[in-house]
């Protein structure tokens, strides 16, 4: 499972290992950290590893304990009434039958009630269905969630109970030469050109105007923007305006300004791709 996990995912070893640890002991998880940090491609490569499904749920407000656990088929139901074989499994239902991993996205923005299914699934292992019954874990069922730090505007408090019944993992952005890593080894890209754009990732991140950085996600489409550019401008390497126009499409809808900075995203990324070019030591 960590060798898996270990060809698919650059760098993270510690990480790894801790979740592998972790999952092996029959825990779950609660993972936190920033997006773009790898969480998904972690756990679906220790998935493959272990030879075990993974279910992937978004945790909006969205997520009841219908859509999580399931329901029941309404035109079945009016024809047929209510019956085990109308049912039909939710992620959760299908993970425990299956013993694979739940994976829950953004877990601070679950409500408080779908929430409490997922604690009496963790505390019993189980969980009853109205009208369709008892539905055991397999013994390989491992619940992991996931949470950004950053988030506040339509987020919980997680309760202490969850807390108290899984692993915390903290994760934190890769370093610059797994990064870059990253990017060369997602697509082609002149060496200047990705350089520049991971150190302005990187810089977007300290910069005094901006409260959330961008992911490494923004070094690979400002990279892929600036080769597509490059060809339709008939450069034969991408100029300067052309590296700063894939940067200011990349980042400006990455990066979230701090509160009164009385700035635009463009003025604050423009002054980014400009640090990263003229000292790469400020990135």
């Amino acid at each position: 499972m960590v060798a898996a996990a270990r060809d698919d995912v650059v760098g993270r070893v510690r990480d790894i290992e801790v979740i592998a640890a972790a999952l092996g002991a029959g825990r779950s998880v609660l993972i936190e950290g920033p997006p773009g940090t790898g969480k998904t491609t972690l756990l679906r490569a220790l998935a493959a590893g272990a030879a075990v499904p993974l279910l992937l749920v978004e945790g909006n407000a969205e997520l009841s304990p219908a859509r999580l656990v399931g329901h029941h088929d309404p035109s079945r139901v009016l024809s047929e009434d209510y019956r085990p074989d109308n049912f039909v499994p939710g992620p959760l239902t299908r993970a425990m039958t299956a013993g694979g991993l739940l994976y829950v996205e953004e877990l601070n923005r679950v409500p408080e009630e779908t929430l409490n299914v997922l604690l009496g699934v963790l505390s019993e292992r189980r969980m009853h269905v109205p009208r369709y019954g008892v539905v055991d874990a397999a013994p390989s069922f491992r619940l992991v969630a996931a949470m950004n730090p950053f988030d506040a505007v339509g987020t919980g408090r997680i309760t202490p109970a969850l807390y108290d019944r899984s692993c915390r993992v903290g994760v934190d952005y890769q370093s610059l030469e797994e990064e870059t890593a990253i990017v060369i080894g997602r697509g082609a890209g002149p060496d200047g050109l990705v350089a520049r754009s991971v150190r302005a990732v990187r810089g977007s991140r300290g910069h005094v105007d901006v409260r959330i950085g961008s992911s490494v996600r923004g070094a690979l489409d400002t990279v892929a923007v600036a080769a597509e550019l490059t060809v339709l401008r008939g450069e034969q390497h991408p100029s300067e305006q052309t590296g700063l126009d894939a940067a200011l499409s990349a980042l400006t809808g990455r990066i979230t300004l701090a509160e009164g900075c009385g700035r635009t995203p463009e003025d604050v990324v423009t002054e980014i791709w400009q640090v990263a070019g003229q000292d790469p030591g400020k990135a």
